[in-house]
């Protein structure tokens, strides 16, 4: 990269630094911390919550995905819409109306501290794999840019710094500080898409009628098999198949029910809403992201396209037909120009990073006010007043930030193992601990059953039913459940058993 290149990156990160600097002072207490004292704007919220719904996987994985495939995977931003209304009318005013610190101090209103503790622990194991998976991601990118290959070694150096960076800035603004940060880095991010496609539009210098038929009735879409002739442009599948993820039926009933996991049991999303400053604005700013994702989704994917159109008869791009994880990181280093390449990366380094902190700053509140509070004074230890609880939720956070690097590391073996492609594997891994929590918090919302057994075996049962699904490609050679039917499966079978527990005697 050039001098002007890095002049931009560091202008960029430090910006980050200087915000969570500015807010470090406006937390007077863990409330504050946590949920910003519910009371910031819907608007603000919407585009923060589009920034962690987003993430690393649609700046590198839409492109893979796109390239690869097609458009079915609008499919599965239709299913969020879908499920944000869902939870928006019926679930979040009851998560909301509870007024804890974290969504998980409503199950322990319904069915005790040890039941609260569980789902607590179960959010942050998942937590782990999950946003380690976003910023193993994001990695890829950075160790295009900075080492100009995605070897294993070239990938844990990237975790590294990105996960540096993210900690430092989290620990200082607290929520408030980020959903400023988050904002601003969702509006960058949806630029530099925007100039992105635009760019390669112009480098292409191909009339629209030639690259239209390049993406219909000369395209090209990969499946296990190998490359087969195949319309790029699709996006409705109306094919029944539960080894398709991207159908119509997958994408509106399996996304939509994950996508209600997600807005239901998922603290990370959840914790934007709760900052709201009435139930009505956290409604509405929880379907407002949804909307927005669409189009920023549609935005790479079609970057994915265009490059399939570029890169086609491009003997030198070969490789890339074979592994595009890191596609569209490539095309920034060697062809964007000087200037503009630098805005490219503060792009990508924006869509990792407002995921990756909202992750640790919502599991560093559950672990604050779920666990580590409580069992400090259940043993006459309690940490009483508000500076020593910031000071305790400081390091927490810098200990979320520290695991969820390591993490991150981890889940680059396991996306090898598990045979999918990014975006898939991604959204995958978080059905691991949705499938187990959205059971209990079906039952505890809409009925009067479940008890604590009930509920740590409902939390058990969730996670086993997953992990063999996740390694299908490795145990049987196949993948034949699609990640978007995960969820439901492991959820409904979750909310029986939950539902089989009788309610405890007051």
């Amino acid at each position: 990269m050039a001098v002007v290149d890095w002049m931009i990156v560091g202008v960029f990160l430090f910006a980050l630094i200087f915000i969570g600097w500015l807010f470090s002072k406006k937390s007077k207490d863990i409330g504050d911390y946590f949920v910003a004292g519910r009371a910031m704007p819907g608007w603000l919220v919407a585009i923060a919550a589009t920034g962690t719904s987003i993430s690393a996987g649609t700046f590198v994985g839409s492109p893979e995905l796109g390239f690869n495939t097609n458009l079915t995977y609008v499919l599965n931003m239709l299913g969020g819409i879908v499920g944000g209304c869902v939870v928006a009318a019926f679930i979040l005013p009851k998560l909301y109306n509870a007024k804890t610190i974290t969504i998980y101090g409503y199950i322990g209103n319904r069915y005790g501290e040890t039941a609260k503790r569980a789902n607590s622990i179960m959010f942050l194991v998942g937590q782990l794999f999950t946003s380690g998976s976003r910023l193993f991601i994001a990695a890829i990118a950075v160790s295009v840019i900075l080492f100009g290959s995605i070897h294993f070694q070239f990938l844990v150096w990237s975790i590294l710094l990105l996960g540096l960076i993210s900690t430092i800035y989290t620990m200082l603004g607290g929520i408030k500080g980020l959903l400023y940060i988050d904002t601003f880095q969702t509006l960058l991010f949806i630029f530099t898409g925007v100039v992105a496609l635009v760019m390669i539009w112009i480098a292409l210098d191909l009339p629209l009628p030639e690259v239209w038929r390049s993406l219909s009735t000369d395209g090209m879409v990969k499946t296990p098999a190998g490359w087969e002739p195949g319309p790029k442009v699709q996006i409705f599948d109306p094919r029944i198949r539960f080894d398709l993820p991207y159908t119509i039926m997958g994408g509106l009933i399996g996304v939509g029910f994950f996508k209600v996991a997600q807005f239901t049991t998922d603290h990370e999303f959840v914790q934007r809403q709760l900052a709201c400053k009435d139930v009505k604005q956290a409604g509405r700013s929880l379907v407002a992201s949804q909307l927005l994702t669409l189009p920023v989704v549609l935005i790479f994917l079609c970057i994915g396209l265009l490059l399939f159109v570029m890169y086609r008869n491009d003997p030198a791009q070969s490789s890339m037909f074979s592994d595009a994880r890191d596609l569209f990181p490539q095309y920034i280093k060697n062809r964007i120009p000087t200037g503009v390449r630098g805005l490219m990366i503060t792009g990508l380094l924006a869509s990792a990073l407002s995921s990756f902190n909202s992750a640790i700053n919502a599991m560093a509140s559950s672990f604050v006010t779920d666990l580590y509070l409580p069992i400090k004074a259940s043993r006459g230890k309690a940490i009483d007043g508000d500076a020593a609880q910031l000071s305790s939720s400081r390091k927490m956070v810098v200990l979320m930030g520290i695991l969820l690097t390591g993490f991150a590391i981890l889940t680059a073996v396991m996306q090898q193992s598990s045979g999918l492609n990014l975006v898939d594997f991604a959204t995958g891994i978080m059905c691991f601990a949705y499938a187990g929590m959205i059971g209990v918090f079906l039952t505890a919302i809409f009925t009067k059953r479940g008890n604590v057994r009930s509920v740590i075996a409902a939390l058990i049962v969730g996670a086993l039913i997953i992990v063999p699904l996740m390694f299908q490609k490795e145990f049987f050679g196949h993948n034949y459940i699609a990640w978007t039917w995960w969820c439901p499966i492991g959820g409904i079978v979750s909310t029986l058993v939950c539902m089989a527990g009788k309610p405890s005697k007051k």
